[in-house]
């Protein structure tokens, strides 16, 4: 059985700094972001807590086929594809905890 994944993005309280990562366990891995599991990570030394977008698929293959497109694009596009899906730039993770 194939194992789904998502793409996401985080940010920082000041909405900042942007991040793009891809996961096969989206729940999972905002904690770890959350929680600076991994202390010496780009997210843990930014403090990006935040999870202000994502999409899931149905394979991890499709998801880090969209991470590789969405890490080419410039800042203004991703604010944009943030925008359109999440215009408050409010944290996700009250609807994804429940996963």
């Amino acid at each position: 059985m194939e194992k789904g994944g998502a793409v996401y993005i985080m940010t920082n309280k000041n909405k900042t700094t942007l991040y793009i990562g891809v996961t096969s366990n989206l729940r999972n891995r905002i904690i770890q972001h959350k929680e600076h599991h991994f202390s010496s990570s780009f997210t843990a030394t930014y403090n990006l807590t935040y999870c202000i977008y994502y999409e899931s698929f149905f394979s991890i293959q499709e998801a880090i086929a969209r991470e590789k497109v969405l890490k080419k694009w410039r800042r203004e596009k991703k604010i944009e594809l943030i925008n359109n899906l999440n215009p408050e730039w409010k944290d996700l993770w009250e609807d994804i905890k429940l996963w």
